[in-house]
């Protein structure tokens, strides 16, 4: 048998790199293939690559920079190259980092494509139609899906980074259509799924504030939008709802009621906190002073806000005690800090009335004290009116002289007649109502009353002279003296009958007449001609007799009526 020698290590050596050499040669990368290779120099221009070919590449230094001039790779690093070519004399390969990139991105492409799946990018600009994105090449936004309602201000997106879904591509072209509407359709798909197995009244969900309205917000809960009305809000007076959240907000909401087969929800922010209405007689006593902020102001008042979601009304009433306020606004301003008093509280219809006046003295108070009924004061006329004179009493406090307290005799039709704006009057406090903030006072009461005198004047039997005044159906109307009228009734003008009053007087006839009856408290006197008459004739008759006795001829029995005789 043959003696087989042991190999030398030479021999060993030598087979070794033959088989490197070979499975290298099996592993010799390709002409447009992606590659992994290593750093191994880092040279002022270049980056040297080995990639287990039979000589390195170089790679321009640029392609391993980012746009700020930092260098990306280190000695060591293992990269991702793309082989272009090879010259087989010189040995030298080209590579490039650059094509690599832009292969790996092109086959993401692709797959996202065959996948229905999406590719991260950003929005870089815009242009005609749309908008530019980055995906590691350019592609191209259509401005209608940009988003899940068309929008005419796509500059807002400008720089916002996301996902898009490939709507269609070109890789010789090197043209990309993407959409970010398809990836937030699917997206907001699987949310609304996952919402509605959660969706039914009574269930507190987290949203966002997709948009405002004056009459509420939209907030998306999940791939499901619902309203939160605007009087949902607060249990406070929201005038509108950007008062309380604005677009973008996170919220909190209770779902108030869902339509499954209409998909409509509506929502509630308030229902989540405590009514403060149930307890408010609790924390608000009546005739309590508080402090509030005012909120607004209307033609009737202004609205106080005096704890979160409470609000008050001062009514215009009661702002001043002695202005007459025309607006709320010549007292208060919005923002304004006062102190109230509470009125009234009615919770079943949420309403807090408020007073102004009320935290000061009440200036009403000091005049009953200061001018008792019957004291006299002096003051200027501020006013005149059909009804009668305001007279100043004290600052801001006026008194009212009604016509009918302005003469004790004189029918004064407007008090203009007797006085005008601006004098100086002294009078009489008649009354003063301090709930209803009146004073009565009256100029006539500084004198007697001549009607108290009329009865001894003018007692009965009396035998009155006067002019006429006025004539009417039923009599005619006689001035005795200034002020002092009598009525001789259409029966009483003549001993004969009158129908027409007018036929026998007119205004400005002088008449002579005898007092019927006298009533001072209603201010009338009964007056006669046709008792007057009676009268003289029977002073005549008299007169005549007593002319006749002293002269013997006639006895009494003489010219008495025959019936008196028998009973004589």
């Amino acid at each position: 048998m043959p003696e087989t020698t042991k190999p030398s290590d030479r021999e060993i050596g030598a087979e070794e790199d033959f088989g490197a050499l070979f499975e290298r040669s099996l592993k010799s990368p390709k002409q447009g293939e992606v590659i992994t290779g290593r750093v191994v120099l880092i040279g002022r221009d270049a980056v040297t690559i080995d990639i287990g070919y039979k000589s390195e590449g170089t790679i321009p230094i640029h392609e391993f920079m980012t746009r700020d001039g930092e260098l990306t790779v280190h000695e060591g690093d293992e990269v991702d190259v793309y082989f272009e070519a090879s010259d087989t004399e010189s040995g030298d390969i080209v590579l490039s980092r650059h094509k690599a990139e832009q292969f790996k991105v092109w086959r993401e492409i692709e797959k996202a494509y065959e996948r229905d799946g999406a590719v991260e990018g950003t929005i870089v600009g815009k242009v005609k139609g749309g908008l530019k994105v980055d995906i590691g090449v350019a592609a191209f936004l259509p401005g209608s899906h940009a988003d899940l309602r068309p929008t005419r201000n796509l500059d807002r997106y400008i720089g916002q980074r996301g996902r898009f879904a490939i709507l269609k591509f070109n890789r010789s072209r090197g043209n990309v259509v993407v959409s970010r509407r398809s990836v937030l359709e699917r997206e907001r798909t699987a949310l609304k799924s996952e919402t509605l197995k959660v969706l039914e009244e009574g269930v507190i969900l987290e949203g966002t504030v997709k948009n405002i309205t004056d009459y509420g917000a939209f907030v998306d809960l999940g791939g499901i939008d619902g309203l939160l009305h605007v009087t949902d809000m607060s249990w406070g007076r929201v005038g509108h709802p950007s008062e309380v959240i604005n677009g973008g907000d996170r919220v909190k909401v209770v779902v108030l009621k869902y339509d499954p087969e209409r998909e409509r929800v509506s929502l509630g922010m308030k229902q989540i906190m405590p009514d403060p209405w149930t307890t408010i007689a609790e924390r608000l006593p009546l005739n309590a002073r508080i402090r509030g902020k005012v909120v607004s102001l209307t033609d009737y008042g202004a609205f106080v806000e005096i704890e979160r979601g409470i609000e008050g009304l001062i009514h215009v009433s009661e702002m001043s005690w002695t202005k007459r306020v025309t607006h709320p606004s010549k007292v208060l301003e919005v923002g304004q800090e006062v102190e109230v008093q509470v009125l009234d509280i009615d919770p079943t219809n949420r309403r807090v009335s408020l007073g102004l006046k009320q935290t000061e003295p009440n200036p009403w108070e000091l005049v009953r004290i200061n001018h008792p009924v019957g004291s006299k004061i002096r003051g200027k006329i501020r006013s005149i009116t059909d009804f009668g004179l305001f007279v100043e009493v004290e600052e801001s406090i006026d008194g009212l002289v009604h016509v009918s307290d302005l003469h004790w005799t004189k029918k004064v039709k407007h008090p203009s007649e007797l006085y005008r704006k601006g004098d100086e009057v002294e009078a009489v406090v008649l009354g003063i109502d301090v709930d209803n903030e009146r004073i009565s006072l009256g100029i006539k009461q500084l004198t007697e009353d001549p009607w108290l005198q009329v009865p001894k004047r003018y007692a009965p039997g009396t035998r009155a002279r006067g002019t006429v005044t006025s004539v009417t159906d039923f009599g005619v109307f006689v001035e005795l003296e200034e002020g002092i009228e009598g009525l001789v009734h259409v029966s009483q003008l003549s001993t004969e009958r009158v129908d027409k009053p007018s036929a026998l007087f007119k205004p400005g006839d002088p008449v002579e007449a005898e007092v019927t009856t006298v009533d001072a408290r209603e201010k009338r006197i009964g007056l006669s001609i046709k008792v007057l008459r009676k009268t003289e004739e029977r002073a005549d008759m008299e007169a005549y007799l007593a002319r006749e006795r002293d002269s013997g001829r006639f006895s009494l029995a003489d010219v008495m009526p025959e019936a008196d005789k028998q009973k004589g």
